[in-house]
């Protein structure tokens, strides 16, 4: 392994802080906004708004990681659909990919436990799990987990698949899951990431349809990566940042070219 390498040990770390940092923030944000006795709801007078707001600032929150020190080291993809996609794409090899989901999985347990501390509000969302919207059956709900994923998956293999937009990869997160929120939150809670619902499911007991948030966004992501499957090759490295770093051995195969 090149001396610029991290290791194994280095990136699950990354990948731990970096999940655990966007389900504490994240979901800070979330009750902060929709919970019962926060002063948001009020003062927007539209729930709507609220939802485009949530999702702007938590695809904010995921920015902000990619572009971080911990981007740069393990390409922050925080969310075991990412990694899974690029492993599928064969930018990750396959235990590497098993150690990003442990610390995913691990780094989203350990980050909802502070959210405890929001007390009733916190409780009162269920500290921002996600769960199936009332009115609606539990197709409605995978299909729209389902859909969302699929789109993310899809416009990261876009983005990164051409050397016009890839530098803009974490731009696209704060607008993307604005619109999603704001259109699919009411059906879903628009989870497309399987860590970040099993850490608040977990600190709520709130477990309603949970299948659907590891069926859904694994089936989005798939279906994504087989119909962006002529865009791998276009696709340099595992990373949503910091495209340069550790550019050889376990994020890019050796003699492979820039596009």
């Amino acid at each position: 392994m090149n001396d610029n390498q991290p290791s194994l040990k280095q990136l699950f770390l990354a990948e731990f802080i970096g999940t655990a940092l966007l389900v504490l923030i994240g979901l800070s944000i979330v009750i902060f906004m929709t919970g019962k006795g926060s002063p948001i709801p009020d003062f927007l007078h539209d729930a709507g708004l609220g939802r485009l707001l949530t999702g702007l600032l938590f695809g904010s929150t995921g920015a902000s990681i990619a572009i971080s020190k911990i981007g740069k080291v393990s390409g922050a993809h925080i969310n075991p659909v990412v990694t899974l996609a690029f492993w599928l794409f064969r930018k990750i090899d396959l235990r590497t990919a098993g150690t990003y989901v442990m610390a995913q999985l691990s780094g989203a347990i350990v980050g909802s436990l502070p959210l405890l501390l929001w007390g009733q509000m916190g409780k009162s969302v269920a500290y921002g799990a996600t769960l199936p919207g009332a009115g609606y059956s539990l197709n409605e709900v995978f299909l729209g987990e389902l859909i969302t994923t699929f789109a993310l998956v899809a416009l990261l293999a876009i983005f990164l698949g051409f050397r016009v937009l890839r530098t803009y990869t974490p731009l696209l997160f704060p607008f993307l899951y604005a619109i999603m929120v704001y259109l699919e939150s009411p059906i879903s809670g628009t989870s497309t990431n399987p860590a970040r619902s099993l850490g608040p499911a977990l600190i709520s007991g709130a477990w309603d349809g949970w299948w659907i948030y590891w069926v859904g966004p694994v089936a989005g992501a798939l279906l994504a990566s087989i119909a962006c499957s002529f865009l791998a090759k276009r696709i340099t490295v595992a990373k949503l940042y910091h495209f340069d770093s550790y550019s050889d051995g376990l994020f890019r195969k050796k003699g492979s070219k820039s596009v």
